[in-house]
């Protein structure tokens, strides 16, 4: 056993997660002078704001409830050969030319490659280290997919039954008649605006109920209290729409389909058997349910553990912890799924690419690349062809930036392709 050490400026961005006047953190900024701290104060009413970004990232813990990942005591290795890749050119992007460029330019927490399971690349930004934990957003996604795909291969969870099957609650709400398979693809029916700007959006709406941001009056108490809140607006099984609920939803389903908690599931089936280092954790809301579709911490090397099974189709060394055909068939999905993404709004930015499994995809030079894909820049970037997974941390002060996450995607490639 090897026990790890340890060790272009943007515009400010608007603010958009205020409380409403009334609820009960209305003055915690006034408050706040009674502090010993010289820094400003971060709540649940600022946390998704800049400047406060870096600082909750790496502390979520300290701003609402978290529920324990645990690892293991004989972690998986990490061989490594580190090279120099930040002069790396990227090429076709006009406002950055190199590796180094792109990096500075993002907001870059943490970056981590690895090559054929080798470390070739690893830098951290103060006050970030190889054991913080740091949020990685709608990355949580794709790790709940795992969960769901041993629970299909123990026979627990079937993707073809309807989601009444394992939660019979759904069957008054606006999922009634969709299956585990629309869930898992992001083909639901459900009206959900996924509109990080917009106070008033459904995401935001669900984000104050689940304790993301102070609940304002008539605002549902718990995640899964929401979720039977919605309402159906089209068919369900028909065009791919980014709904960060039907993770929640799918994260209800596996809770159902197996007895037990998600924290609990990720630990016994994901991060021990693939060899995680350190404790990973998931905020919980006040019900005491981990937030599925974006909760989980972890630090950079862990995550880039996940790429590397996720790369290896679900095997570590010798065992298979994810089915390799949740992988292989989620590469070469059917083609209504790329049909189902080609008539959605990503398609004019991810030209040629699909979502499935609750992982993204897009065209490569030599295969698709696999994706796992959180708000404000965290990405998990695994190209089979080249055998190279890229890990990146970031506080971008918006939740979305086309631009700089097109060209994180092309600097992995550029590395991938350097080595």
């Amino acid at each position: 056993m090897n026990p790890e050490p340890s060790g272009l400026a943007p515009a400010p961005a608007p603010s958009y997660f205020h409380s409403e006047p009334g609820t009960t953190w209305s003055n915690v900024d006034e408050l706040g002078r009674l502090l010993p701290s010289t820094q400003p104060l971060v709540t649940l009413a600022n946390w998704q704001e800049d400047p406060h970004l870096r600082w909750s990232f790496q502390h979520m813990r300290e701003l609402m409830p978290s529920q324990v990942i645990h690892g293991t005591d004989t972690p998986r290795a990490l061989p490594e050969r580190l090279t120099d890749l930040t002069t790396v050119p990227v090429p076709g992007l006009g406002w950055a030319t190199t590796v180094e460029d792109v990096l500075a330019a993002t907001q870059t927490d943490g970056v981590l490659v690895l090559h054929d399971g080798q470390v070739v690349m690893e830098q951290y930004t103060a006050p970030m280290v190889r054991r913080t934990r740091h949020l990685v957003m709608s990355v949580s996604k794709s790790i709940v997919s795992c969960v769901a795909a041993t629970l299909h291969a123990d026979g627990l969870l079937d993707p073809q039954a309807p989601v009444e099957a394992y939660v019979p609650e759904l069957a008054d709400s606006g999922y009634t008649g969709a299956t585990v398979r629309d869930v898992l693809d992001m083909r639901t029916g459900v009206r959900f605006r996924e509109t990080y700007l917009d106070p008033l959006s459904e995401v935001r709406v669900m984000e104050r109920s689940m304790g993301w941001a102070p609940r304002n009056h008539g605002d549902p108490l718990g995640a899964y209290p929401y979720i039977l809140t919605t309402v159906r607006e089209s068919e369900h099984g028909d065009v791919f729409t980014y709904r960060s609920m039907d993770t929640d939803t799918l994260g209800w389903i596996c809770e159902r389909a197996a007895g037990a908690r998600m924290a609990d599931l990720v630990s016994e089936r994901i991060w021990r058997p693939m060899g995680a280092f350190h404790d990973a954790e998931v905020t919980a809301d006040p019900l005491g349910t981990a937030i599925h579709d974006g909760g989980v911490s972890t630090t950079l090397r862990d995550l880039a553990r996940f790429g590397q099974m996720l790369l290896d189709h679900g095997l570590v060394e010798g065992r298979q912890v994810v089915p390799s055909s949740w992988v292989e068939e989620a590469l070469r999905p059917p083609a209504d799924v790329r049909d189902a993404f080609a008539r959605s709004e990503n398609e004019p930015f991810l030209p040629g690419g699909w979502y499935r499994n609750q992982f993204w995809f897009v065209p490569g030079d030599h295969g698709p690349i696999l994706l796992c894909l959180g708000i404000h820049g965290q990405m998990v970037f695994v190209e089979h062809a080249t055998r190279t997974v890229g890990v990146k941390l970031s506080s971008w002060p918006v939740p979305q930036d086309i631009d700089k996450l097109l060209g994180t995607i092309a600097t992995f490639r550029a590395v991938a392709r350097s080595l």
